[in-house]
């Protein structure tokens, strides 16, 4: 039997620049890359046309035609990981497996349980990091603790990646200066290190009783002009002014050093929306308390209404205000909301309706495509007022205002909510200036506890 190397294709669907697989193919013995469709996380999902099943699915397929073109495949598995690594383990003779990390706190889990499961057989464990440019401990105050702030952590974070500056050629053969850290990995330079095997089956959606969504999912070329304008054009839900690369970066079908490289000479607006996300899942590996859990425990002394039925209301976007509404049916349409457009839904939720933040966050984890744990957590705590902020809960965004100020000419409300401006639309279920002082008192109420 051929001895092998597996890389273990996760949240990194593609092949180029990716850092796992890089090491895994200069290691020396053949790689066969395999995925898994885990049931421990399929099995929760409520949708038999869930469309982030179907968008894995393509993203898997398209993998599996690109090593087909090396000569290679992808073993891809519907199962409990452990199980299947059991039967992997079994039929092939395995030296080492590379992974990307994932620190979500049931990837963790899911990990240890199969580094156990392989240490036993005598086959190595190799985790890089992949998913972000700073992960946990390397962005960190001068005490060595981390930072709970965003603004300095950026600071901090900036200066990082001028500290190693240094040259190299891109695809193109164009010279690049710039951040170490942001410097591609040349995978595909040592493809011929793919095992050479004919195609092995691929799972069809139906074996794993899934259906095929039909919904399009946003390109992961876009335009360098929604780039160079972004600080101009992305509070704007009307425009075609934000890149809606969520779901890509959520599941790695793009490269994070690629598009922060890009990001750092057209537009720093843009760049910082990528430290955001690489500071909250320094968040969520230092303090996994957040899920399910305020970052600041105090706020758990909220005293929620947990209204269903206007939670309900929230959830169709029938709650009378035309931002909110807006917001709701294109994310329940869509698997997408604007991203002003979600402060402003979340805000709603949790201060004019005192509904849990907790229900936002979980709604949003089910219909969002782009759903990433520490992202949404982050999101929803930060509109909540108990997450990573130093005013918290003075912040009560006017839906009437924000809609008067970013959408003056109802061109998002008129494309989500047709009926607007008729008898048919909805009164507001709540007054703001009534809603704003009763969250105030609610607050201030449950923190004096």
């Amino acid at each position: 039997m051929q001895k092998v190397n597996i890389f273990w294709v996760r949240r990194d669907l593609r092949l180029q620049d990716n850092a796992g697989l890089f090491h895994a193919l200069k290691a020396g013995l053949p790689i066969l890359p395999i995925f898994i469709f885990d049931k421990d996380i399929l099995d929760d999902l409520e949708n038999q046309t869930d469309p982030r099943v179907t968008f894995i699915h393509q993203e898997v397929t398209k993998l599996y035609q690109e090593l087909a073109e090396h000569g290679s495949t992808i073993l891809v598995k519907y199962g409990k990981p452990l199980e299947v690594w059991e039967q992997i383990a079994q039929t092939y003779q395995i030296e080492k497996v590379f992974i990307n990390h994932d620190l979500e706190p049931y990837a963790i889990q899911r990990d240890e349980g199969v580094k156990a499961l392989l240490a036993v057989k005598g086959i190595s464990f190799q985790s890089f990091k992949d998913h972000v440019i700073f992960e946990k401990n390397e962005v960190l105050k001068d005490d060595g603790l981390p930072y709970t702030v965003f603004t300095p952590y950026h600071r901090k974070w900036l200066a990082k990646l001028d500290s190693r500056i240094t040259k190299w050629k891109n695809n193109d053969g164009e010279n690049v200066k710039a951040s170490y850290y942001l410097k591609p990995y040349p995978t595909l330079k040592y493809a011929d290190n793919f095992l050479k095997i004919n195609p092995l089956p691929l799972p069809k959606l139906s074996e794993m009783g899934f259906e095929l969504a039909h919904l399009s999912f946003p390109p992961s070329n876009i335009p360098q002009g929604i780039i160079r304008q972004y600080n101009e054009t992305r509070d704007y839900p009307a425009k075609d002014g934000t890149s809606k690369l969520g779901v890509h970066f959520r599941f790695g079908t793009i490269s994070i050093r690629e598009k922060a490289l890009g990001a750092f000479s057209l537009n720093k607006t843009f760049l910082n929306e990528l430290i955001w996300r690489d500071f909250y899942a320094m968040i969520l590996a230092h303090f996994p308390h957040v899920v399910g859990q305020p970052f600041r425990q105090e706020y758990d002394a909220i005293c929620w209404r947990n209204n269903e039925l206007e939670f309900q209301a929230w959830c169709e976007g029938k709650t009378g205000y035309p931002i909110v509404d807006a917001g709701m049916r294109e994310l329940n349409n869509s698997g997408y909301m604007h991203n002003r457009v979600r402060m402003v839904t979340a805000s709603f939720l949790t201060k004019h309706l005192l509904v849990d933040w907790r229900w936002g966050e979980a709604y949003f984890a089910k219909k969002l495509l782009d759903y990433d744990l520490a992202s949404n957590n982050g999101g929803w705590q930060w509109a909540a007022g108990c997450g990573t902020d130093a005013a918290p809960y003075f912040r009560i965004f006017n839906p009437t205002t924000q809609q008067e100020k970013f959408d003056k000419d109802l061109k998002y409300v008129k494309k989500w909510v047709p009926e607007y401006g008729t008898s048919e639309y909805p009164e507001p279920i709540v007054e703001h200036k009534m809603a704003r002082v009763r969250c105030l008192e609610v607050y201030k109420a449950g923190l004096r506890k």
